[in-house]
């Protein structure tokens, strides 16, 4: 049975070994500030101590001679999320404090967090350690621009490999296009990453300083983490709306930024900022943000409910609607309490997403952009069945190929969407919980989609933890199938894949 198969298996896994030996360093930064706050270093030397036992066992498999090829690419991509996630579980269990303490609550944390989700199974904060907190942030942060992408800027010796995972992390063979050498582009990628996580925090201390004292040196870099992320994730229970106005106006221009092309982000670096000003995915994905802006806003505006006052009311509308969008979570405020026409505009957010190549999640601009423009081909042509008009995006032509893989991607997305929002609804009745569809609806496509919180009890302010078990069981394989867009998953239970 074995001589059938045609992965080279121990490729995947022994990437994985390094992948989690490595893990070992950013598992540091948590473990300082525990020594910094004095609380208990435990959780971070024990997930140390397995992550370095894993990378060992996983690498004692790895033959040199099989070579990383587009299946062992999909199969390391789907083993590294996961097992990652469940390592970035470990500190959780081993604290042993609220509701993070479940094993099952621990990996949603933690795959919420690598996936850049941004939903919370916490129910309160305070019970939390700084450093514990913190590794929550710091999981996000890899998860932002993708780890695989730091393995490739880390193992120089993935090779040919090491495009094919640049390809699956970033969903674009632009970023290959960078320089000649895999593994100086993705340096090249991350070293932007890190420039724009640093100039947040000294952006967002320094407004600290000058005008609310709780945006601390620990709040700007754990923001800053999981900002340019887009991700979502705050030590404080009230969000970024926690915050001085101001400081919520500074966070806006990071989230877009880093659901922005970071391929497109390196020209405009480098003395081309019209590749990106001319690139008309970055025109839908701006427009789409701001059309929804200025219909949410209308509509607290002449909602009689809502008390913000001008400035107020345009800065909620903009920073949720970019947290939306960005699929990063955070929240101003708490918009579960604003009227159903503004909670159903942020809804539709939800499905845009950000540019490809980013660190957003969702279906992303692009995809809808392909879509539109097929459409209206297809609405020409029907008309006038003998012309040839391809479908171009920034004057390039789409291959008729992918544009039947978008159209597949959209129909599997919309699938899985509501095949779990049905899962929720019965599984909340089997537990006699009361989920209406609106909140089962805003939980399947927060989690699956990997945006955030939802709406009703999953709301910004809300929590996760009042779904039953179960179901926050199968939201952890909705996030990392979501994440790692679905088909390198999907494909792991085909026959095809393994013996042909």
């Amino acid at each position: 049975m074995n001589a059938k198969i045609r992965v080279g298996w121990q490729a995947s896994v022994g990437l994985t070994g390094d992948v989690l030996a490595a893990l070992s360093v950013p598992l540091a930064f948590p473990l300082l500030v525990a020594f910094y706050y004095g609380e208990s270093p435990i959780p971070f030397l024990a997930a140390i101590a397995v992550t370095l036992a894993l990378g060992a066992a996983f690498r004692t498999v790895q033959d040199p001679s099989v070579d990383l090829g587009p299946r062992e690419a999909f199969l390391a991509v789907a083993l590294i999320w996961f097992l990652v996630a469940a390592v970035g579980a470990i500190p959780f269990v081993i604290a042993g404090v609220g509701t993070i303490a479940h094993p099952v609550n621990a990996m949603f944390e933690s795959m919420s967090g690598l996936t850049t989700t941004g939903a919370t199974v916490l129910r309160d904060f305070s019970l939390h350690s700084r450093s514990v907190l913190m590794w929550r942030q710091v999981i996000q942060w890899l998860g932002g621009l993708g780890i695989l992408i730091l393995a490739t800027a880390v193992l120089s010796e993935l090779g040919v490999g090491g495009a094919q995972l640049m390809e699956s992390e970033s969903q674009t063979q632009d970023v290959n296009k960078l320089t000649p050498k895999i593994s100086r582009t993705a340096q090249l990628i991350w070293g932007i990453y890190v420039g724009l996580t640093a100039l947040a925090v000294v952006v967002y201390f320094g407004l600290g300083l000058a005008v609310d004292p709780q945006m601390d040196l620990y709040n700007a870099v754990a923001h800053a983490f999981t900002s340019v992320a887009t991700a979502g994730f705050s030590p404080e229970p009230l969000s970024v709306g926690a915050f001085h106005p101001l400081i919520q106006w500074a966070v806006v221009p990071f989230m877009v930024i880093g659901s922005t092309s970071f391929v497109l982000i390196y020209f405009a670096i480098n003395g081309e900022p019209m590749r990106l000003l001319r690139n008309e995915e970055f025109h839908f994905y701006l427009g789409a943000m701001g059309t929804l802006s200025s219909v949410v806003a209308l509509g607290l505006f002449f909602d009689p409910a809502t008390t913000f006052g001008v400035e107020g009311t345009i800065r909620h509308a903009v920073f949720n609607v970019a947290s939306i969008v960005t699929t990063t979570g955070y929240a101003s405020t708490d918009y579960v309490l604003w009227a159903p026409a503004a909670k159903h505009m942020l809804f539709m957010g939800m499905f845009i997403g950000g540019m490809v190549g980013s660190t957003t999640c969702s279906i992303k601009s692009l995809r809808w952009l392909v879509a539109l423009k097929s459409f209206k081909r297809n609405l020409y042509t029907a008309i006038h069945p003998e012309s040839v008009r391809p479908v171009r995006i920034s004057g390039k032509s789409i291959d008729e190929g992918a544009i039947r893989d978008i159209y597949a991607y959209l129909l599997l997305s919309i699938v899985i969407f509501f095949l779990l929002a049905v899962v929720i609804v019965v599984d909340a009745e089997r537990a006699d919980l009361r989920v209406d569809e609106f909140e089962a609806l805003g939980a399947a496509a927060t989690t699956f989609l990997n945006i955030g919180p939802g709406f009703g009890d999953a709301g910004p302010y809300g929590t996760f933890a009042t779904f039953p078990l179960s179901t926050r069981a199968v939201m952890v394989v909705l996030m990392w199938i979501g994440r790692i867009e679905i088909i390198p998953v999907l494909v792991l239970f085909t026959k095809a894949f393994w013996t042909s």
